[in-house]
């Protein structure tokens, strides 16, 4: 039998199956991703402001490493990535204590590079009128399932270049455990993070599953 939290680095139990962070992967996320996608990084991005008025603001919300900003950070990023396409990056969550009783999150949506003669303010309005025509739970009580929001401001910007270099940025973006294993590689449409275990890289080899 397995125990009650088969999942292992920070993966968590859903009853039936782990869900894993980003870029971990396995039936008990015991493996970091073959490749990790960081193309996003050198296109533009949309900051964005959200009011979830049906969570409470407490006070570990504020440390990033908590369970609580976690948790948090995981729920919205679901919540928000289904009405989004095409499909963002994770969003960066970074939740501020308006008042009592709601949550304020400011989060940044990475899009792919886009077309020469695209509107990037457009498109940053598109994503604001996206995310309000999200379908919301009918109940919007603290114990509801899902989040209740409404999107406040949505704010286009060009890439900067990164401040770390290619290797550093890999190793950011690495589960933990694993980052030492991860290098970049410049293809001729983007930054991927990959590792000896990736097929058709210079180097790779077959690591049977481990």
């Amino acid at each position: 039998p397995l125990p009650a939290d088969p999942c292992l680095n920070g993966g968590r139990w859903m009853g039936t199956a782990c869900l894993c962070p980003p870029n971990m992967d396995g039936p008990r996320c015991e493996f970091g991703a073959t490749t990790i996608n960081l193309t996003a990084e050198l296109g533009p991005f949309v900051t964005m402001m959200a009011r979830v008025t049906n969570r409470d603001f407490s006070e570990d919300m504020g440390d990033t490493s908590s369970p609580g900003h976690r948790r948090f950070a995981e729920e919205f990023s679901q919540t928000v990535r289904l009405p989004l396409a095409p499909r963002p990056s994770p969003p960066r969550t970074d939740p501020v204590p308006p008042s009592r009783g709601s949550v304020v999150v400011n989060y940044r949506i990475q899009l792919q590079p886009l077309p020469g003669n695209a509107s990037l303010e457009h498109r940053a309005l598109e994503l604001l009128a996206l995310a309000n025509a999200a379908s919301q739970p009918r109940n919007c009580s603290p114990s509801a399932d899902g989040l209740c929001f409404t999107a406040t401001s949505a704010r286009a910007a060009r890439a900067a270049t990164p401040a770390l270099n290619y290797t550093e940025l890999c190793r950011r973006h690495a589960p933990a455990n694993f980052s030492r294993f991860y290098f970049p590689y410049r293809t001729a449409n983007g930054l991927l993070c990959v590792t000896n275990c990736t097929l058709n890289v210079p180097g790779s080899f077959d690591c049977h599953r481990g």
